[in-house]
């Protein structure tokens, strides 16, 4: 059986987030320039990735194209029927979009889902009132396979076949919508499959995949925002 994975306490973008991180985790700002907006962190033995990313939140009218190219629930092109819930899951879509490459295929591998931040619900009213947040799992793939790609399970999927390679990562993802700060705060746990495809590890990814959901769900848990000046204005509490 694994060990399960070691996390501690980090802060983020100055002192302004504390969330947890895997043991020995490489700060990426330390090797090369980060944008401002991000904050990039690498496992030290595999090419698995957690990036915390504030980004300006999804406007209404952005939000109801997403919802179309998505298909989600019942709502008119003027996006009056969109409710809430819909819309944010079609930000979610929105930025997880922006975040790919160009010509990546996605597939939603568990599909997002209203969760509880534990800092938050613990905390003042009014830190319980200006956040919503969503979790869920996506696969991102560009290319063709050339070789038996690794199920989420840990067993080998399909058989060998010629042509281009297919490169794929899965994205654990969190979304927190800050309303009164107009600010959306994406995080995402990326895993890429190649390094795994190609030495034939399934268990191996498998490990990692539950390394990644495991990481997510702790940030679920102990993400908590300690100085809300860093989204342009400050929050009585």
């Amino acid at each position: 059986m694994a060990t399960p994975a070691a996390f501690s306490e980090k802060t983020f973008f100055g002192d302004a987030i504390v969330g947890v991180l895997p043991e020995n985790w490489i700060d990426v700002s330390d090797l090369r320039q980060v944008p401002d907006h991000q904050e990039i962190f690498l496992s030290p033995t595999t090419l698995s990735s957690l990036i915390i990313e504030i980004n300006e939140r999804v406007s209404r009218e952005e939000v109801v194209g997403s919802l179309v190219d998505q298909q989600q629930e019942s709502f008119s092109a003027d996006g009056r029927h969109a409710n809430p819930q819909a819309e944010d899951i079609a930000a979610a879509f929105y930025h997880l979009r922006d975040i790919s490459d160009e010509g990546d295929t996605m597939e939603v591998i568990n599909p997002l889902r209203p969760v509880t931040l534990g800092k938050f619900s613990s905390g003042p009213q009014q830190l319980r009132t200006v956040a919503s947040a969503y979790a869920g799992l996506v696969s991102l793939r560009r290319g063709a396979s050339v070789a038996a790609p690794v199920a989420f399970d840990g067993d080998t999927a399909g058989s060998s076949a010629t042509g281009p390679r297919l490169f794929t990562h899965s994205c654990h993802f969190l979304l927190i919508r800050l309303e009164p700060q107009q600010t959306d705060l994406l995080v995402s746990v990326n895993v890429p499959h190649e390094e795994f495809d190609l030495r034939g590890d399934p268990r191996g990814l498998f490990r990692e995949e539950d390394l990644a959901s495991g990481l997510l769900g702790k940030l679920i848990e102990t993400l908590e925002i300690r100085n809300w000046g860093l989204f342009g204005q400050s929050i009585s509490v």
